[in-house]
């Protein structure tokens, strides 16, 4: 995927305010719409311009693609880390607003910004109910076993007085319940967007994804570690003790185990109802023949073993 320079599309400096990116992009689509544009790519400028100001208008969509394009110049290849928007309090206006220029938004941007929860309109009468603000926090894998109550920063995209996208920052005491899953939603009543006159304040949804883990993977409730054993522990079989994020876990490796044979220990992966399991994925780590003695060994067990590791080739 190309990385797509929305500033340098509508001509405008990345500090600009929010006027200018306006103004901007009604001079150019009065130039470039196809149906009064005489030039040839007149079409193909007006959808990209298109999708530069749906996100660049919005301050929160605003505020994610200048995070997230910050490093990058216009026709890189660029690739868009996992949860990048993580950390951002959304009100879920900007990616279904009705912007009037008929343009979808592309598979980049798709892909740079996902789809994000959907606005709750409302009519405005003399007491309206605050908007649902909606934000994903990461936690570690270790919270979601034990349960924790973490502190939460969050940063919410506004403008200021003077036109500029500013971000300001709040920290919330959040309950980390025991068993939860990367995807599921805590509800946080009343700390989403103010109500008018006399409403009440919208919900704050907070959705859960685990941080990269440097030991674990996880799938739903099941966690997997990789789990090295020496050529002899594989051949042999041997007891090894297991690490999981509730402690070592003695696991028996059987006789003549391959890499890549997954043994569960049924339970131990992320709690709840019907508990995950925890899968050790075997791979066979081989002793580095550095040494005269060691070279010696590998002569002996080569001489020993009629072995062909490519016999089914």
């Amino acid at each position: 995927m190309k990385f797509k320079d929305y500033y340098e599309i509508l001509g405008v400096k990345r500090d600009a305010t929010q006027d200018e990116i306006k103004g901007a992009y009604r001079k150019l689509a009065r130039k470039y719409h196809p149906d009064v544009s005489k030039e040839a790519n007149a079409e193909a400028r007006f959808k990209e311009m298109g999708e530069a100001y749906k996100v660049l208008k919005d301050p929160e969509q605003r505020a994610s693609y200048d995070q997230l394009g910050a490093n990058w110049k216009n026709g890189q290849d660029f690739q868009p880390p996992p949860n990048a928007d993580a950390g951002f309090e959304f009100s879920g206006r900007g990616a279904h607003a009705d912007f009037g220029d008929g343009s979808d938004f592309s598979d980049y941007f798709e892909q740079m910004f996902g789809q994000q929860t959907g606005w709750r309109g409302q009519h405005r009468t003399r007491h309206v109910q605050g908007e649902d603000h909606h934000a994903k926090v990461q936690i570690d894998l270790e919270d979601a076993y034990r349960g924790a109550e973490r502190n939460i920063s969050l940063r919410m995209p506004t403008v200021d007085e003077h036109g500029h996208v500013v971000t300001k920052e709040r920290t919330l005491s959040v309950n980390i319940p025991k068993g939860i899953r990367a995807g599921q939603t805590l509800r946080l009543a009343g700390q989403g967007g103010p109500g008018i006159g006399q409403g009440k304040a919208g919900d704050l949804y907070l959705e859960i994804v685990f941080r990269p883990h440097p030991r674990y993977r996880v799938d739903g409730r099941d966690v997997y570690v990789d789990l090295p054993l020496a050529p002899w522990e594989a051949a042999l079989g041997a007891s090894i003790a297991v690490p999981t994020p509730e402690g070592s876990v003695e696991l028996t490796i059987p006789p003549n185990s391959s890499a890549g044979r997954k043994l569960r220990l049924k339970g131990k992966g992320i709690p709840g109802k019907e508990a995950g399991d925890l899968y050790a994925v075997l791979t066979i780590v081989l002793p580095p023949a550095q040494t005269e003695k060691a070279k010696e060994a590998y002569r002996a067990l080569k001489e020993t073993l009629d072995f062909n590791p490519r016999a089914s080739l």
